[in-house]
């Protein structure tokens, strides 16, 4: 009896049939569509808010879904081992997204910008593309304006004792104190694990909201928008999309604290927890290349 009950414990768990598949690809669709043409001015970027709406209302049914089974004891070892290779394929697909903005950054900073200056350019086809131009860093305009417009200023005087040195400071601490929250969960301190649980959340919050007031900033008193040349496009579009993580990330977090307040994890059985903990920390790694190679270089 006990070696039936065994086996049937590692078969591989099947939900039933489900909707879901098929409203997130809808909502996908919607998200796209939307999204260009509020980009094109166009008069259809509401539906970029229904696509996003259609995307909140299928994972949030989906991730209630797998929680309601988890807490019901349906999964076998098998499904945690294949949530574990999802989460870690996924976070990896993340790099690479990142990594693709990364080398735009450093293609242009790297090798664009020292061609249209003429180095190595036996040919001198800078000279019939954008003559007298010299490449200096950061280009807040594209190469036929210049020389420099006025009123444009380097966006490093947001760094020092500024608001992303201060952000950096916020994550890196936010990443210790949410160790400091997985090992009160492995060692069954729960008091520690949901009030370190929730200073995590709180430092995301609070990320966010400086993350929003640099932004007004570098807009409205630095000049510095998508249209400031190949610097503002990949400053904005890097950011913005880490920003966005981050705050997926600190949604995920105050779902956890949530979580741990009700119970939902023991020392054995917490992979949740530790899907949480692995995206977070990869967005504050992310955070440290993108304020090293953004801001400061």
């Amino acid at each position: 009896m006990s070696e039936q009950t065994n086996t049937e414990y590692e078969k591989y768990y099947v939900p039933a049939e489900s909707k879901l598949p098929f409203i997130g690809s809808v909502g996908l669709l919607l998200t796209a569509f939307g999204a260009g043409h509020m980009v094109q001015g166009g008069s259809l970027g509401w539906v970029l808010y229904l696509g996003i709406a259609t995307l909140i209302y299928m994972l949030s049914t989906w991730w209630r879904s797998t929680i309601k089974e988890s807490m019901d004891g349906l999964y076998s070892a098998q499904m945690s081992r294949s949530f574990r290779q999802g989460m870690m394929w996924f976070i990896t697909s993340e790099v690479m997204f990142f990594f693709a903005f990364f080398g735009a950054l450093f293609y242009v900073r790297a090798l664009v910008m020292p061609w249209l200056g003429g180095e190595g350019n036996n040919l001198s086809t800078h000279n019939y593309l954008y003559e007298g131009f010299v490449p200096t860093w950061p280009l807040t305009e594209t190469p036929a304006e210049f020389p420099r417009k006025s009123g444009l200023h380097p966006t490093w005087e947001l760094v020092g004792l500024g608001l992303p040195a201060i952000n950096t400071a916020i994550l890196l601490f936010s990443s210790f104190t949410l160790t400091v929250a997985h090992h009160a969960l492995i060692e069954k301190n729960r008091s520690t694990l949901i009030l370190f649980t929730a200073i995590t959340a709180a430092l995301g919050v609070l990320f966010l909201g400086l993350q929003m007031y640099e932004y007004v900033h570098a807009y409205n008193d630095l000049n510095l928008k998508l249209s400031s040349g190949i610097y503002g496009s990949t400053f904005y579009m890097l950011t913005g999309f880490h920003g966005m993580h981050v705050l997926i990330g600190t949604i995920f977090l105050i779902i956890l604290t949530l979580r741990t307040a009700k119970g939902h994890f023991t020392p054995k059985d917490h992979f949740a927890y530790e899907a949480g903990a692995w995206y977070w920390h990869f967005v504050d790694v992310v955070w440290v290349f993108l304020f090293i190679f953004v801001y400061l270089l």
